[in-house]
């Protein structure tokens, strides 16, 4: 018995809270001992096989396709011991191909539930996004749920009408650059880096050192190049955006959003459906639509507000998280809100 509690723990270790099929065969002897055999069926390597596919979450008529962008945006996917994570640029665009392909859709809601994220994938998912819309020519609206700030308002402000749950978080449309000066950490622990370089600012940006005045120069420059990007982008997108305060960093709640002009009306996600519906119809009315959510065969979605997490559990059940220092692993340039971007508020849990 100790040997099968053993063997359970070491599976839950391994493959986290992952389904798994374990079968028992137990031999009873009236004379000897009992033996037990316990065999265990993991599930594929790869969880995220097969295309996404259309799943009705809301019988209607004419049919609202939902593409969701939830939890940190990097054009990476987001792994865990021994798991596959999803790289959420790649899922936005195969959503986007997939609504393309599909004849029934009349309109699209892109529901929004993220902080932002890295600025180069930001702006992909923006491009696809505008790109979508020249091609199909379908109305599409944005529902900006609980947190839909920097990058990921940056990618909603390409639709057509953009709609915010009241008490939305949204704004935050700045860059950051996270940098952490370690050098006195490490020497408390007599740890000195001696790196071999070819170019005086080949390691800038190094947690080892502190940042030469030439390098923060640069690093800004940078940082104020890819922030006037996403200002042009989004005046050009919301004319009547507040440049005092839609730009200078700051969050705001949907209704605040409304009165500088990067939202065009307070309403949660089922008037953002009915909305995107009737945005064709000649009196702006439509009956209640069908909605379908994109996702794969082994990712159920019943209702309107399902979320495919993108951060493995296993992650968060073993490895334990540094508030705080997470922002260490994003070596990137990001537009992005959360006071603490620890692993699991990365998963649009």
């Amino acid at each position: 018995m100790r040997r099968l509690v053993a063997a359970a723990v070491g599976m839950i270790l391994v493959c986290g809270c992952q389904r798994f099929t374990v079968r028992t065969e137990s031999k009873v002897s009236m004379t000897g001992p009992l033996e037990t055999r316990v065999t265990a069926e993991m599930p594929p390597v790869n969880p995220h096989a097969g295309p996404v596919k259309p799943v009705v979450v809301q019988a209607g008529s004419g049919r609202v396709a939902i593409v969701d962008i939830d939890g940190l945006i990097l054009n990476a996917p987001f792994v865990g011991p021994l798991s596959v994570g999803e790289n959420p640029v790649a899922l936005f665009r195969e959503k986007l191909d997939a609504v393309e392909c599909d004849p029934c859709v009349r309109a699209v809601v892109v529901r929004v539930h993220s902080p932002g994220g890295g600025v180069a994938a930001c702006t992909a998912m923006r491009r696809d996004l505008e790109r979508f819309k020249e091609r199909t020519k379908l109305p599409v609206v944005a529902a900006l749920l609980d947190v839909a700030a920097g990058g990921a308002y940056y990618v909603a402000s390409a639709a057509d009408v953009v709609v915010a749950e009241p008490a939305a978080v949204t704004g935050g449309l700045g860059v950051i650059l996270n940098l952490f000066n370690l050098q006195d950490l490490m020497a408390q622990f007599n740890v000195i880096p001696q790196p071999i370089k070819a170019g005086e600012m080949v390691d800038i940006g190094s947690s080892a050192r502190p940042l030469k005045e030439a390098e923060k120069q640069l690093l800004q420059a940078m940082a104020d190049e890819f922030h006037k990007q996403i200002q042009a982008d989004v005046a050009r997108s919301r004319p009547r955006a507040d440049a005092a305060r839609a730009f200078d960093g700051r969050i705001m709640t949907g209704r605040q959003a409304v009165d500088a002009g990067l939202v065009d009306r307070v309403g949660d996600l089922d008037e953002a459906l009915q909305l995107a519906a009737g945005i064709n119809q000649s009196n702006g009315a439509a009956p209640r639509p069908e909605v379908v959510l994109y996702r794969r065969a082994n990712d159920p979605a019943r209702t309107v507000y399902a979320v495919t997490p993108n951060v493995p559990l296993q992650g968060a059940g073993i490895l334990p998280n540094l508030p705080g220092l997470d922002r260490s692993k994003l070596p990137t340039f990001l537009s992005v809100w959360q006071p603490e971007l620890t692993m699991e508020k990365l998963g649009g849990k």
